[in-house]
């Protein structure tokens, strides 16, 4: 069996986006959505990218059980059975574990690339090249490889992996001195100056075997409830979760596994990249991108003079500045007098909130759903 037939590709598709409210919610989070006017939806474009060098009888995708049908209807070509049906969110480790476990049975010899479902990548050519020579190294060697992307910017929304020793097996590869979760602006720029950190990607590289031994050896938590998920995943009955996946802890992979296991890399790669995450993450990408000349913009992103930003809709500023606006198709934004403001709309809510105080957007977000609820009970 040549190489390339053992790689597998594992998409993580359960969050909920909440952060991107009112576009994003519970019900369609973004990555079904469409969110920068591509004519796919973020879910899509991960399936697109990755079919284009993976068997797509090897691309398996977890997520919640009441997105199922939003899943299907977007990706009707994924068969059932390489669908896994998360019955509670709990964090990256649960269904990385579940979904490692059920690849391994198929093929014990895997090589796992897991990758979220809602980023934004720029130049696919680099993309590949870059994934399929993690895969290369990882196939043949033990360990994790977290591929990292040069920063642009000092940003304290994105998680960043600092560059150890170089790797002898490839020069853009290096062995993991620590990972750093959204530093504050001081540390960013540090971060960022001193050339040492690339930011943290999300997309994880291994071989399914090292993978579930060392979840064994380094998670406790976990390792009760390993051999149910192990036979469950060998029976490939993926729309049936495991009765322990319900009490798992909240872990993500970063924290519970790659702090301790002792073949960690980072991989430097070349490819354009931003999580479509925050309000203020798109904003701040698109204002950079404008201002760098990008050969690869997104879609439907503009930025005006004043830093107005617009997604995938229709506005008009007058003494405005630094707002970002998303609405309906048909919909037109008349925006006067207004700075540092997110501006959205969806499904009958209209959401406008400082653009740096996501805090306030989860207070709006809670008050909403409770009036929704107090309106039911009526």
């Amino acid at each position: 069996m040549s190489q390339s037939a053992n790689n597998y590709c594992l998409i993580l598709a359960g969050g909920m986006g909440s952060r991107l409210w009112p576009a994003s919610q519970e019900k369609c989070p973004k990555q079904f959505i469409d969110f920068e006017g591509t004519g796919r939806t973020l879910i899509q474009q991960t399936y697109d990218r990755f079919v284009r060098f993976i068997d797509p009888s090897h691309i398996f995708i977890s997520t919640q059980a009441g997105y199922i049908p939003l899943l299907k209807e977007q990706l009707p070509e994924v068969p059932r059975h390489q669908i896994l049906a998360e019955p509670v969110r709990r964090g990256t480790l649960a269904p990385v574990t579940w979904g490692t476990s059920a690849i391994a049975n198929l093929c014990p010899d895997a090589c796992i690339v897991v990758t979220p479902s809602d980023q934004e990548i720029r130049d696919d050519e680099a993309f590949s090249a870059d994934i399929r020579h993690a895969m290369d190294i990882a196939s043949s060697n033990e360990g994790v490889i977290t591929l990292g992307v040069i920063p642009t910017r000092p940003d304290t929304g994105y998680g960043y992996v600092q560059m150890g020793e170089p790797a002898r097996r490839s020069p853009n590869i290096f062995r993991v001195k620590a990972f750093t979760e959204k530093p504050d602006e001081k540390f960013a720029q540090i971060f960022m100056d001193s050339g040492e950190f690339l930011w943290n990607t999300g997309l994880f590289v291994f071989g399914a075997q090292y993978m579930l031994n060392n979840i064994v050896k380094h998670v406790p938590e976990f390792r009760d409830d390993f051999p149910e998920m192990v036979n469950l995943g060998a029976t490939a009955t993926t729309d049936i979760a495991p009765d322990c996946y319900t009490t798992l802890p909240n872990l993500s992979l970063e924290y519970a596994l790659l702090e301790h296991t002792q073949h960690r890399y980072v991989q430097r790669c070349h490819f354009g990249w931003a999580d479509v995450g925050t309000w203020q993450g798109i904003a701040t990408d698109a204002m950079h991108t404008s201002s760098q000349n990008s050969p690869h913009p997104p879609t439907d992103v503009k930025v005006d003079g004043r830093q107005n930003v617009t997604v995938h809709s229709e506005a008009l500023f007058d003494n405005a500045h630094g707002n970002i606006v998303r609405l309906p198709s048909g919909h037109l934004a008349v925006v006067s007098g207004l700075d540092n403001f997110v501006i959205a709309e969806e499904d009958g809510i209209i959401m406008i909130c400082p653009k740096d105080d996501p805090n306030a957007m989860r207070r709006l977000q809670t008050l909403t759903h409770l009036d929704t609820l107090e309106a039911g009970e009526e």
